[in-house]
């Protein structure tokens, strides 16, 4: 039940956490985390080539999330299903814990869901905008 819930809890935590990003900042760090996620299977390359063009495409996703949050969410998708195709062919994101992509995979639609919304914060509005917790 823990390999379930676990990763959905991670995914919940990395949105409260961005409650604490000012909005001005929230969805261009989004951006450049998603395109961080797409190059996380690079070192292992158990997709050969196949992990070059999911960078690349990654990249250009990323790169178009910095000015929408469509596109950030769309970003996780797709690393959901790259997270999910590494979990079936063995061969997990992190080497140390065999079912790390079958985690991730969990996660990432979390994110993507709250993407979609409009990567809103989810604590209160002054922190939102200021970056400072409401007294």
């Amino acid at each position: 039940m823990i390999q379930f819930l676990a990763p959905i809890l991670i995914g919940l935590l990395y949105v409260v956490l961005n409650s604490f990003v000012p909005d001005a900042h929230r969805r261009r760090l989004n951006a450049v985390v998603v395109g961080g996620a797409g190059a996380a299977y690079l070192s292992g390359g158990a997709l050969g080539p196949w992990e070059l063009v999911f960078c690349t495409v990654m990249t250009y996703v990323a790169f178009r999330g910095l000015d929408s949050w469509t596109f950030v969410g769309v970003g996780w998708l797709l690393h959901t299903g790259w997270d999910v195709v590494h979990h079936l062919k063995g061969q997990p994101i992190l080497p140390f814990a065999h079912d790390s992509s079958f985690g991730c995979a969990l996660c990432d639609p979390v994110i993507a869901i709250w993407c979609f919304t409009g990567g809103r914060a989810v604590l209160g509005s002054r922190i939102a905008t200021t970056g400072t917790p409401v007294p």
